[in-house]
């Protein structure tokens, strides 16, 4: 399809595509890697890679991942950040694609609350492997509820799950749903990480209980996550449904803890919940994140230099917003084209060892990648009231940034290394953050 010559595309491609756009893996871009050669470079701005645990600047940037120990078996294609595309909206450095969970009418909700049966659990966790050494958080709900599981087994050998559960084999996806439309809970194990389970749960009017990380899996203390590119630090089993949807839909407590998750067990005999799916994973809420990505995101045109050659600001770019510690950008400084725009920017310091992700969500905001190149100018850094005994271009995926130990200021060099992840005691990260829309936390209140 992509009509490349024979000898492994030795020859590169000419003329335009016939599509605009390419949506794979990271497999995909291995094979076409291998049949095209010489040609990819050409088209890798019309890429997206679909990627669920996300890709950080610092793995995605070969030669630095090479020089600094971020290389790993994903990662290293040079690609701009933004065109990685996620399930859920963890890592900002990618676009959050999201999908699509079923959404009920009104009188299917109205049914299911109807038809619920307060004493009846669902287990997350379709491998019998998943299930090790839970017995015993699942004996005390068992005093409660009854428990139901969906694990995989072969006729001949049934799997090893406790006998006290009522295993209904591997289910087909409507009779799932079925057995979720009963059931009061659905309980998490601690593995799979993030799937999109735990939302068709709570949008059929489950309460979502999981298990709390203590310390968080990241890949420096957890095998899944080792060699993956990211040095996230995962709080729970699915830190979406905590973080975005949280109580009363989702609960998420330590499981090692009797008491606790007994006294939890008994507060969720007692509340009941509606079915509920954020906006963002309805079917128009998709549609309207996709579109907006497909119309303003573009990694084929070269973006004009910033700041522009010569330009000499008269008084600073950046104002304080009324009532606030927070710069954004002046109106009067003239306007450039941006998305998201640039009324969205709002500018902080983050604090020393934190991360612009972490200082963006301390103040109710998001971190957003595409409006670095605009702070990335020694103007931000008198705005912030930062004190700069010298300021120097460097290739670092935590510039530009504010060492107050040497009162150094550093911008970055690379645009490819613009990153909202990763923090070091060293440093005060300049951060860009921006507000979003009720419900979609991909876009800003002006990105549509």
């Amino acid at each position: 399809f992509l009509g490349v010559p024979p000898g492994r595309g030795s020859c590169p491609l000419t003329g335009p595509l016939p599509f605009d756009l390419i949506y794979t893996d990271y497999h995909g871009l291995q094979q076409m890697k291998q049949h095209m050669g010489l040609s990819l470079r050409k088209h890798k701005c019309h890429i997206r890679v679909i990627d669920t645990f996300g890709t950080e600047p610092a793995y995605n940037h070969e030669e630095y991942a090479i020089l600094h120990g971020y290389r790993t078996n994903w990662g290293y294609w040079n690609l701009h950040g933004q065109q990685y595309m996620t399930m859920f909206p963890h890592t900002p450095d990618n676009s959050f694609m999201g999908f699509v969970a079923e959404e009920l009418n009104e009188t299917e909700k109205q049914n299911i609350q109807r038809n619920k049966v307060n004493n009846m659990a669902v287990v997350y966790g379709k491998e019998a492997s998943m299930w090790k050494g839970k017995e015993k958080f699942l004996t005390i709900l068992h005093r409660y509820m009854e428990i139901h599981g969906t694990v995989y087994y072969e006729t001949q050998r049934p799997p090893e799950v406790p006998a006290f559960v009522k295993n209904h084999g591997l289910l087909p996806q409507q009779e799932l749903q079925q057995l979720l439309r009963k059931a009061k809970l659905f309980i998490g194990l601690g593995f799979p990480y993030e799937g999109p389970a735990p939302l068709e749960a709570i949008a059929n009017g489950c309460i979502f209980l999981q298990p709390k990380f203590n310390p968080p899996h990241s890949s420096l203390n957890h095998d899944f996550f080792r060699g993956k590119p990211t040095s996230r630090k995962v709080s729970s089993q699915h830190p979406y449904a905590e973080q975005y949807i949280g109580r009363p839909h989702v609960i998420t407590v330590d499981f090692n803890n009797s008491e606790e998750f007994e006294a939890t067990i008994r507060e969720i005999m007692r509340i009941n919940v509606e079915p509920f799916l954020p906006y963002e994973y309805t079917c128009e809420g998709m549609l309207e994140r996709v579109h907006a990505y497909i119309q303003n995101q573009d990694f084929c045109s070269p973006e004009a230099p910033f700041p522009p050659v010569n330009s000499s600001w008269l008084s600073s770019p950046f104002v304080l917003l009324p009532n606030s510690s927070i710069l954004t950008w002046a109106s009067n400084a003239s306007s450039y084209t941006s998305w998201p725009p640039l009324s969205a920017l709002r500018l902080l310091a983050s604090l020393e060892g934190e991360s612009c992700v972490e200082a963006c969500q301390g103040a109710e905001l998001i971190c957003e990648p595409a409006l670095y190149r605009f702070i990335n100018i020694k103007e931000a850094f008198s705005a912030l009231e930062l004190q700069c005994d010298g300021v120097e271009s460097q290739v670092n995926h935590l510039l530009p940034a504010f060492s107050a130990e040497h009162a150094e200021c550093g911008l970055q060099q690379d645009p490819l290394l613009f990153s909202c992840a990763g923090s070091s005691a060293k440093y005060q990260r300049l951060c860009p953050c921006r507000d979003s829309r009720v419900g979609q936390v991909a876009l800003c209140r002006d990105c549509l």
